[in-house]
């Protein structure tokens, strides 16, 4: 029943429904019947299937051999409200993405579910049939066609048929007023013959609620039913630790994307120069590229200036660009994949490093070629933390900035360097820009290295202007390098090696752009 609040003057109409009352929608019969009328019949044929089904269904089939008998829930996720009833762009939940296959072209609200089968009786020979449901497009006789500003296509544009989806996955579809039957049929405990279901949570509130009402209807233990939905949650993650080949060209294009965005904030600098809050002409720059190539940005762009530089999560990007400062990029564009890059350079300003910024800047590539060199199957992933920050380590004794010894420091009892670098090396790279990041540590942290992983490193330098345990001409220095490494069978490869690294290519590469 709609929940109705009257105002002062009385009125009943729902609350929901007034952010209607500025549309004056015209609702007479005849002119529902004109606008049900006289319009094309759909000629075009159903597409072919994309480039990502086949690897979809893989995965797919992996998850399947992981939990046979049980139902299993994926949802996509809903429009998120930005402002009142403006939405932010839909962006569906990376586990959803890579079950599916699909990026940016599908609904909102959708739910992959994975219905348990007889042994192999599934698709390709699995424990499971897989079904799409969503909303599928509102035909030109419905009024959801143009009354529907969420979903109806005279608002938002064309939206799949059933079947052109079905074309696209390789999986059968169905509506979402099916849903409900779909999550709840049989469900129950197994040990009284009954399916059990593990859900995806924390996407869609409503899917929630349909599990759990079931699992309450059926007599089913909540905090148990929790502890379930976690295994999935944490299997969908570790799934994603090692890429298969459509993948690793995804995170290719959007590397090559990235690079492309980083030239264009280069080109940008003089206007950034010009401007009191040039951190945004930088941000605008690359997000212009991010989406004339891409999907969208991987993340906020960190476009951070002088000491700006020296706060590792800095994105409100409204500081000055100043000459004889250095300009801390950390930036990706997400491919319409969804995949991302994640590349960081720390360029100076005025197009040449002082003695004091080459110095700190050398550093830090010290640190991430020795990590990177150190790259291949079996190494340990903590390990390349460990590498990379005994170079800053080494580096920061030798300016007498450490004040303990570097085996002091390394210690776990020490650690005095990390107040100089006190994030990790290394993340997972791919759907998200931190992926993976449910996996266990065993197989995060503390795993050996697979020919397929892909990660960042990135080691840095942040010296504050507040910070009074550095000399004076440090401070206000942060300079961080970041690339983008692929595992493979002999060594690593980095997918960012395009972008300039050294501080003399560095230097070249923008006295080129910038004339």
């Amino acid at each position: 029943m709609t929940n109705q609040v009257s105002s002062p003057s009385g009125s009943d109409q729902p609350l929901e429904d007034r952010v209607n009352n500025r549309s004056q929608r015209p609702t007479s019969e005849s002119f529902k019947q004109f606008m049900a009328s006289n319009w094309a019949a759909d000629t075009s044929q159903l597409p072919d299937a994309d480039p990502s089904a086949g690897y979809a269904a893989a995965r797919r089939a992996k998850l399947s051999a992981a939990y046979p008998g049980e139902r299993l829930v994926i949802p996509a996720g809903p429009l998120k409200v930005r402002s009142n009833d403006t939405d932010y762009r839909f962006r569906p939940h990376s586990a959803f993405a890579h079950l599916t296959g699909l990026g940016v072209d599908h609904e909102p609200d959708a739910v992959l579910i994975m219905e348990p089968t007889d042994d192999g009786a599934g698709d390709n020979g699995s424990n499971h049939a897989a079904t799409l449901y969503f909303a599928p497009m509102a035909g030109r006789d419905s009024s959801d066609f143009y009354l529907d500003s969420r979903s109806g296509e005279f608002w938002v544009g064309p939206r799949p048929t059933l079947s052109t989806m079905s074309a696209r996955t390789g999986m059968p579809t169905d509506s979402l007023e099916q849903l409900e039957l779909a999550i709840t049929k049989n469900s129950g405990p197994q040990a009284m013959g009954g399916i059990r279901i593990r859900l995806v949570r924390q996407v869609d509130l409503n899917v929630e609620a349909l599990v759990d009402t079931s699992r309450i209807n059926t007599s089913q233990d909540l905090e148990a039913s929790d502890a379930l939905d976690n295994e999935l949650a944490e299997f969908l993650s570790e799934l994603r630790l090692v890429k298969d080949e459509y993948e690793i060209a995804e995170l290719r294009k959007s590397v090559a994307a990235t690079i492309n965005g980083f030239e264009d904030v280069v080109r940008s600098l003089d206007a950034a120069i010009a401007h009191d809050r040039g951190e945004r002409i930088v941000e605008g720059s690359f997000f212009a590229r991010a989406r004339l190539e891409g999907n969208d940005l991987g993340y906020d762009t960190i476009a951070a200036c002088g000491n700006n530089a020296t706060i590792l999560h800095w994105i409100r990007n409204n500081g000055a660009v100043n000459e004889g400062e250095v300009l801390l990029l950390d930036a990706g564009v997400e491919a319409d994949s969804l995949y991302t890059a994640d590349i960081t350079r720390s360029l100076p300003v005025s197009g040449k490093y002082t003695e004091v910024q080459r110095s700190v800047y050398e550093a830090v590539l010290d640190a991430a070629d020795a990590a990177f060199a150190a790259v291949k199957p079996g190494l340990k992933f903590r390990d390349l933390h460990q590498i990379a920050t005994r170079v800053l380590a080494e580096r920061l004794s030798e300016w007498g900035i450490l004040p303990v010894s570097v085996e002091e420091a390394m210690s776990p009892e020490g650690q005095q360097h990390r107040r100089w670098m006190p994030h990790g090396t290394s993340h997972h790279l791919g759907l998200d820009v931190h992926d993976c990041a449910q996996a266990r540590a065993e197989l995060y942290l503390d795993a050996e290295l697979e020919e397929g992983m892909v990660f960042t490193i990135e080691p840095g330098l942040y010296f504050k202007n507040e910070d009074l345990a550095i000399p004076q001409e440090y401070r206000g220095i942060g300079v961080r390098i970041e690339d983008d490494i692929l595992v493979t069978a002999t060594g690593g490869e980095s997918l960012s090696a395009a972008l300039p690294r050294t501080a003399d290519d560095v230097e070249a590469w923008m006295a080129k752009l910038r004339s």
